[in-house]
């Protein structure tokens, strides 16, 4: 098991990291140089705790702080990943509605401002399903504007035409953890899944931007 978890880890973050460091690179546009910060920003959060836990399999040592920020951290950095992600959108599809930017912002803001607070339980790397409950409304909100969008406009752009897919199963997968694991730890195991779908948003943004024309934004 551990093993495997491993090599599953190390596969996605490594993938993750080289492929947003690559899309940055060879961005054209101030769209493709957003989907290239997305994916890093996505692969350098995780790594905040998916490390600490490939660590505490082959050290001895007490991980549970290390755990707890890096969940803390990864929070935060999945927050302005889905920012970005509604940035990407508005680009791809039109710059959208001043009060839905505003929802935006707010839902984000409220996600960061509640993960910050103490009761999280973050250094005990331990937090109540109410809490959980807490800090994951504003970002199901924020996801789900997220999906929507893509989802209205998934037949204007081919290549983009499944990300609305990725983004909700991300989220059936994720929720009943970040919620219920302290319950069933056995839920963790939806976390595969969910990463699978954040690889398939990368595989998307790569394709778009090394194999198709420069996305220029639309106004």
């Amino acid at each position: 098991m551990k093993y495997g978890e491993t090599v599953f880890d190390l596969f996605y973050l490594i993938t993750a990291i080289t492929v947003g460091m690559l899309l940055l690179r060879k961005a054209r546009t101030k769209t493709e140089t957003r989907m290239g910060a997305a994916v890093l920003i996505l692969g350098c959060g995780d790594a905040f705790h998916l490390v600490p836990r490939v660590l505490q399999y082959f050290i001895a040592a007490d991980f549970t702080a290390a755990l707890g920020v890096g969940k803390l951290v990864t929070s935060l950095t999945m927050t302005v990943f889905y920012v970005l992600l509604y940035a990407i959108g508005c680009d791809l599809f039109g710059g959208g509605k001043k009060p839905r930017h505003i929802a935006v912002g707010v839902l984000a803001a409220l996600r960061a401002a509640v993960c910050l607070l103490p009761q999280n339980g973050w250094l005990q790397n331990e937090s109540s399903m109410l809490w959980g409950a807490l800090r994951n409304a504003p970002f199901t909100a924020l996801g789900a504007i997220v999906i929507v969008q893509f989802y209205r406009e998934r037949n204007a752009l081919r290549r983009f035409r499944r990300v609305w897919l990725w983004v909700l199963l991300s989220f059936a997968f994720y929720l009943p953890v970040a919620v219920f694991a302290g319950l069933l730890p056995l839920l963790g195991m939806l976390m595969l899944p969910k990463t699978i779908c954040y690889l398939a948003i990368c595989a998307v943004f790569y394709a778009a931007v090394v194999k198709d024309a420069p996305i220029v934004c639309e106004e």
